[in-house]
């Protein structure tokens, strides 16, 4: 039987421990940042670097279906994923007043 190290995926502290399952799936406590995490996702939206991956392609042409296709995710978590990647600040867009003419 070959073993493999679990590391937090938080801060990459090897002192992990077992912490019960969730459908099915072990959970995994890190006992130095005191996280749970899960060592295997069953969505492929929930696994590390999605969320970059869906930015970059949205920067670089691609569709909300595509992008959907490409990665093997829903397109509304793409569109979730792209809307809690905006900025604040570009959410609401200012109302100028009419400028008076004399």
């Amino acid at each position: 039987m070959i073993l493999r190290p679990v590391l937090c995926k938080y801060c990459d502290c090897s002192d992990v421990v077992r912490y019960g399952t969730q459908s099915g799936v072990q959970r995994l406590r890190c006992k130095g940042c005191k996280r749970i995490f899960k060592a295997e996702y069953m969505y492929r939206a929930y696994e590390a670097g999605i969320k970059d991956q869906i930015v970059d392609m949205a920067i670089n042409g691609s569709g909300i279906r595509d992008t959907g296709r490409v990665l093997g995710i829903a397109k509304n978590t793409v569109i979730a994923a792209l809307k809690k990647s905006l900025p604040k600040s570009s959410l609401s867009i200012p109302i100028l007043a009419p400028v008076k003419s004399r």
